[in-house]
């Protein structure tokens, strides 16, 4: 049952925001310690919520008042309902929230339909994006996924949360983390240290993404176990990677011959996931990306997967959108 309702009241005026005739929604909660939590340090949850809708809100006591377009305003209030229902449920509410819940509902009848979610012993990860949505569904449901598009949109990072929900529930017996590790040459013999020591620099975001959603001890016991592996792709021919959920990360920087190498190494019982940005190919000119012949070629194969993401699907923060965008429109 709902935890809260809204009545709409015609208002008078335009608002200073939109200059469309407003209406006003008067948005009542039925306790105050969520309430507080919801709008977040001196109402900033709230502020961002009209900035994002171009709309007015105010908060007095349990209830909160909204002023703007009307379609903006019901937007606003099923937000606010379903970040009053995650507070109640003791879930942290932060920005990427916000924006998460305001993209889906623009795309659904209400903010909680069609928004995926994973949840690992530490965090639960929702979708923030309608592609992330589609992303975590085809994680679900395929086991061979491609994720394509640019920095920021949290690709790899939900492949690496969708991996520790499958071992930590024992969908599969170890996590594969592989990625061209200096351009497309792979001179490893070069760096110092032992194998770990020589790739770590390279698969830090996937490090980064481990240990926000499971606990490091976990993290630290199972690297030394070998059941979160770091693998090279120099070094992944000749093996079947069975039980297995396995990570490729920047793989547009990969040759036809080194992808061809990795895909045929996907075993029985295992999730593959190849992720890169086919606008940051650091190949030799005149080579062509592993990636972008490989998604050409395998998109209809039935099995696999490929989901694209935009520079509308940036969740970083809105500079790394509008850089993203800026390159886009030099094309």
């Amino acid at each position: 049952m709902a935890a809260f309702r809204g009545n709409p009241v015609a208002g008078p005026g335009r608002s200073p925001k939109t200059q469309v005739a407003t209406k006003r929604l008067v948005v009542p909660f039925e306790d105050n310690r969520h309430l507080t939590r919801l709008l977040g340090g001196y109402d900033s949850n709230l502020t961002l919520i009209e900035d994002r809708l171009g709309i007015e809100a105010q908060a007095h006591g349990n209830v909160v008042t909204l002023s703007g377009a009307e379609e903006a305003c019901l937007l606003a209030r099923d937000v606010l309902g379903e970040l009053y229902n995650r507070a109640a449920a003791g879930e942290m509410i932060g920005p990427g929230d916000i924006d998460g819940l305001i993209r889906h509902a623009r795309e659904a009848s209400t903010p909680g339909d069609g928004q995926a979610q994973i949840a690992t012993r530490k965090r639960v990860v929702k979708a923030r994006t309608p592609t992330q949505s589609t992303y975590i569904r085809a994680l679900e449901k395929t086991d061979l996924v491609f994720g394509i598009g640019p920095a920021g949109t949290g690709k790899t990072y939900i492949a690496v949360a969708y991996a520790a929900y499958c071992l930590e529930r024992g969908l599969v017996e170890r996590i594969i983390l592989s990625r061209p590790a200096v351009e497309a040459g792979e001179r490893l013999g070069f760096l110092p240290g032992d194998m770990r020591e020589k790739v770590d620099p390279y698969l830090r975001p996937l490090y980064d993404a481990l240990y926000d959603v499971l606990p490091p001890e976990k993290v630290e016991r199972d690297l030394e176990s070998g059941v979160i592996e770091i693998a090279p792709l120099a070094f992944m021919r000749g093996r079947t990677l069975a039980n297995a959920f396995v990570i490729l990360d920047e793989a547009q920087n990969t040759t036809s011959m080194q992808m061809k190498m990795f895909l045929t190494r996907l075993g029985e019982n295992s999730k593959m996931v190849v992720t890169g940005d086919p606008s940051q190919i650091d190949l030799p000119n005149g080579m062509k990306s592993g990636l972008e012949e490989a998604v050409a070629l395998l998109t209809n194969v039935p099995g696999i997967e490929a989901v694209r993401f935009t520079g509308a699907d940036v969740v970083r923060r809105d500079l790394v959108a509008r850089i993203v965008e800026a390159y886009d429109r030099q094309k």
